[in-house]
């Protein structure tokens, strides 16, 4: 159960967010009746909060304040005793504590991802609830453990993915961007990673054609760049025909997502091909190449 108050602009999420919240306490498989407050604010108001409360002297987008003091190495499934300790008689339910959330830097962070605001905010509830329930990430361990449980929670939301139609829609906007005074064919590419994080990238050619890339290697190479080796799905839009990948941007999507889901768009349709049926027997690290290359 959550209790959500609005300090800055309404939001109507309020159903959806309790199903997220249904789905982190099932998750967690937490043995007694659990609630959360949730408040949004502004900018401003989380910075004050993180740095009376914390010290931290910057805003951020969500900040949580625990009730419960968990053993070592125990999370909210461990601890019955202690979360009937925070036993509230009106609300019928235990107390977990306080999540705060910038609505503001949900909105920014929705925009650099390439996803929905309300997707975000969300993501947000999720990670909130998790941390409440006595989860952490100053390891990389501890940051792979909270990370699966959160993908478990909004997998079962139905919260945590892109639609098809999304990462069709955000190709085709990236395609107005396309570069391609010679070919005149326009290309747009939305490459999902499996983190949730969209790169968007359109053709960009040049005079001398072999300088040319693709959408799909300006998508991919913008996303690696950035640290992202995970991918899930590409859509690829075009104004003219369908637009399968070339051998070149089916090689370089293997490297990475041999069995990548390739949903091409254009005016007459969609169809969809796993990379694997584009690339059959590709040259990749997934066929054993590592073990090979670089050796005596």
């Amino acid at each position: 159960m959550l209790m959500l108050f609005f300090e800055t602009q309404e939001i109507d999420i309020k159903e959806k967010a309790e199903r997220t919240a249904d789905c982190c306490f099932s998750a967690e498989s937490v043995p007694v009746p659990v609630f959360a407050n949730v408040t949004f604010v502004d900018d401003e108001e989380i910075h004050r909060i993180n740095l009376e409360q914390r010290g931290v002297d910057r805003a951020t987008d969500v900040l949580s304040f625990p009730t419960v003091n968990y053993e070592n190495g125990k999370t909210a499934r461990d601890s019955k005793f202690r979360l009937l300790r925070e036993y509230d008689p009106d609300a019928k339910a235990s107390f977990l504590g306080d999540i705060i959330i910038s609505l503001p830097h949900a909105k920014a962070q929705a925009n650099e991802y390439g996803h929905s605001e309300e997707r975000e905010i969300l993501y947000l509830i999720a990670h909130g609830l998790f941390h409440l329930m006595g989860y952490d990430h100053m390891t990389d361990n501890d940051r792979e453990v909270m990370r699966a449980m959160e993908e478990k929670a909004l997998n079962a939301a139905g919260e945590n993915r892109v639609t098809d139609d999304e990462l069709i829609h955000m190709a085709w906007d990236a395609m107005q961007f396309s570069y391609s005074p010679y070919s005149k064919y326009k290309v747009g590419a939305a490459l999902l990673c499996k983190d949730g994080k969209v790169y968007t990238g359109c053709n960009i050619e040049n005079a001398s054609y072999g300088a040319t890339n693709c959408a799909e290697r300006t998508a991919l190479f913008k996303a690696v760049s950035e640290g992202e080796k995970e991918f899930i799905a590409i859509a690829i839009t075009s104004e003219k025909s369908i637009p399968w990948p070339c051998g070149i941007c089916r090689q370089a999507l293997s490297e990475f997502a041999p069995d990548l889901r390739v949903i091409a768009h254009w005016p007459g349709g969609t169809e969809e091909m796993n990379l694997q049926q584009l690339l059959p027997g590709c040259f990749a690290p997934s066929t054993g190449l590592l073990d090979i290359l670089g050796k005596d």
